[in-house]
């Protein structure tokens, strides 16, 4: 028995912006948020740096924080864009303090804004508002409280979306999305939850490399989930290395905060000498593309493990107050950033590229929008500026909230739809090929496919890719499905995207470094992929 459950809205993905998504959505739609493990398992929650705005108008202005974005994203950020997102950054932070989030407090009496703000790397003045260092735990458990408080939304854990339903699978003529086939990975039930209006806020694909500093779900869920359903995907080739993980073997996924650098902390040698003066002139706060490739860099030339970030010249008492997790989860490791160096490594942190929308979050296929790190609006170019990522999670939502509230009632009802069919599968006792698979792509996705790249390197990764998409998929045709599954399915979905998104762009901009292709060129362009199933008919424009 599947059970089918209808709702006005069904938002997969249960971070900032799925978050902000449903209680921005009017008050009389039912709607569903649904959560591949706990509320606070994704990325927003281990977000630490702060969220990007111009709040202080007499330090910071819009037009700097517009030039600050253009800047970083290397001359491929849709302008229309960057300027709508940073115009709304205000409104979009005020409304989050009027939820309660507990926003980091300025001590200092003569300044302009009530709130501490600092700087991170690209950024030309101090614009991010912050919760010491949690801020994305601090707005996921302030969001959730709101959510579970409102009778019109309902909250689904370990509720794994497999893949959307589109009318085009039912036959009919009409294009639209109108459901999704979701694993109740607690009850081992697939159950289909059909919608009005569906919307993937499912966060980004960094799980794809061997080293990242995202949580076990970053594995592209929404992006191969739309591709299959016939959306453009665009820049998937843009994939931020943040520069600086926690190096320890015991220390899993743990990101050191840009806002360490942005507070004076300096990157060092093994000698501890500094380099980064060496490759730009904004040295510890230039961009993370940068700053991800001089570590790189210095680690093959010096044959080292990993480099050092150093802070602890500041004062005790400093470190301490800005920094309290990242002090005290440092101590369970044995290191005293007060005292000592943090050894650091980049690892996989950010995917710049996702689903195409419009500035509504609206896709290729009517019916379906996508929001947040899934999603490729052009805000971010080549290369996300620190903390516009947050940012455009609120603003995007916000939008997809108004154009939802505005055209649900022109809506059909859902059609029928066939419940999963899973007569024909049987259990797997070969679990090991989901494992080996796994590991296997995300090592020659990291050898292959990582900071800098060659077309042999990825020319390698696309034969491998193809043969795990072959042996994926006759696995996922032939046994029941499984959570471990439906990722890898997707993974590796996504990761012959990145590789072909990569192949496609025969130059070195931002996030993409090829040296076989060591130029810019002067008349770049996005990298538009085009599934087989799409309709050009129903094509956003932008």
């Amino acid at each position: 028995m599947h059970p089918t459950l209808d709702y006005d809205v069904v938002i997969i993905g249960s971070g900032a912006a799925g978050l902000t998504l449903a209680l921005h959505l009017d008050s009389h739609l039912r709607v569903a948020i649904l959560s591949k493990g706990e509320l606070t398992a994704g990325s927003s929650a281990g977000a630490q740096g702060g969220v990007a705005a111009v709040l202080d108008t007499q330090e910071d202005s819009l037009d700097k924080h517009i030039e600050d974005t253009l800047v970083a994203g290397a001359g491929l950020c849709r302008e229309s864009t960057v300027k709508h997102v940073v115009e709304q950054g205000n409104a979009s932070i005020q409304w989050l303090i009027d939820q309660g989030v507990p926003f980091t407090r300025e001590q200092e009496d003569e300044k302009n804004f009530d709130f501490h703000l600092t700087r991170e790397g690209g950024h030309s003045a101090r614009r991010i508002i912050h919760a010491a260092d949690a801020t994305g735990r601090a707005i996921s458990e302030t969001l959730i409280d709101k959510a579970r408080k409102q009778p019109n939304i309902d909250l689904y854990e370990h509720h794994l979306a497999i893949d959307v339903v589109s009318t085009s699978k039912l036959g009919l003529h009409e294009q639209r999305c109108v459901g999704v086939y979701v694993l109740d990975v607690q009850s081992d039930q697939v159950k289909l939850f059909r919608g009005r209006a569906h919307a993937i806020a499912s966060g980004g694909a960094s799980k794809a490399y061997l080293f990242t500093s995202n949580t076990d779900g970053a594995s592209g869920d929404g992006i191969a989930m739309a591709w299959r359903a016939g959306c453009r995907v665009a820049n998937l080739e843009f994939n931020q290395f943040h520069p600086t993980c926690l190096f320890h073997t015991k220390a899993k996924s743990f990101l050191i905060s840009e806002a360490v650098r942005g507070e004076g902390g300096l990157l060092v040698r093994p000698d501890g000498t500094r380099f980064m003066d060496d490759y730009d002139h904004r040295g510890e706060l230039a961009p993370r593309d940068i700053v991800a490739r001089a570590i790189d860099h210095e680690m093959k030339k010096l044959g080292a493990d990993c480099l050092f970030l150093d802070i602890s010249h500041k004062p005790r008492e400093f470190i301490i107050s800005h920094f309290p997790n990242i002090y005290e989860r440092c101590l369970e490791y044995g290191i005293d950033m007060t005292r000592e160096p943090l050894p650091v490594v980049p690892a996989a942190h950010y995917t710049c590229g996702g689903i195409l929308v419009d500035l509504k979050g609206q896709t290729d296929l009517p019916g379906l929008y996508a929001i947040g790190e899934c999603s490729f609006t052009g805000l971010h170019g080549a290369n996300r500026l620190a903390s516009n990522s947050l940012l455009e999670c609120f603003v995007s939502a916000r939008s997809c909230a108004d154009d939802i509230n505005r055209t649900i009632a022109e809506q059909h009802p859902c059609p029928e739809i066939p419940a999963w069919d899973d007569s024909q599968v049987s259990d797997s006792d070969e679990n090991v090929v989901i494992s080996h698979n796994w590991d296997e792509l995300r090592r020659f996705m990291w050898d292959y496919v990582g900071i800098v790249r060659t077309t042999k390197r990825l020319l390698r990764a696309r034969n491998r890719s193809r043969l795990l998409q072959h042996e994926i998929h006759d696995f996922y045709s032939h046994f029941k499905i499984s959570n471990d599954l439906i990722e890898l399915r997707n993974l590796s979905q996504v990761a012959e995207l990145i590789i072909d998104c990569a192949l496609s762009r025969q130059e070195s901009r931002g996030l993409h470094y090829n040296l076989d292709f060591p130029f810019t060129q002067e008349d770049s362009k996005e990298t538009i992929l085009i599934p087989d199933n799409f309709v050009p008919e129903n094509a956003i424009s932008f």
